[in-house]
């Protein structure tokens, strides 16, 4: 008993260390073939957000806001993926495979 709670909080410390990385983790989405691009952290924190000049003079707002949603919408699962895949990378080995089991819960 004494040696699983010593792994227990073996674990809790990796994920607290990989937690504090996934600010330092980046990924970027776009939509319209680059027309909107969005840039996130691990942490699924929007940084930055592009949108090309030429669909600043369209009168479609309602492409505009499309384009925005997919770019930002495809970043937030970019950044959930690539978090979880952090988070899974930093305990390998400590925590058994139980399916389901989602690390992102953890922290």
């Amino acid at each position: 008993m004494m040696k699983m709670m010593g792994k227990v909080k073996e674990v809790q410390e990796k994920i607290k260390v990989a937690k504090e990385e996934l600010g330092n983790l980046f990924v970027e989405s776009d939509s319209g073939a680059g027309l909107v691009t969005a840039r996130f952290n691990g942490n699924k924190e929007l940084l930055d957000l592009k949108i090309d000049d030429s669909l600043y003079g369209k009168d479609d707002k309602e492409l505009q806001k499309d384009l925005i949603i997919a770019a930002v919408n495809k970043g937030i699962k970019a950044a959930g993926d690539k978090s979880k895949e952090h988070l899974q990378k930093a305990t390998h080995g400590m925590l058994p495979n139980i399916p389901g089991m989602d690390l992102n819960s953890m922290i």
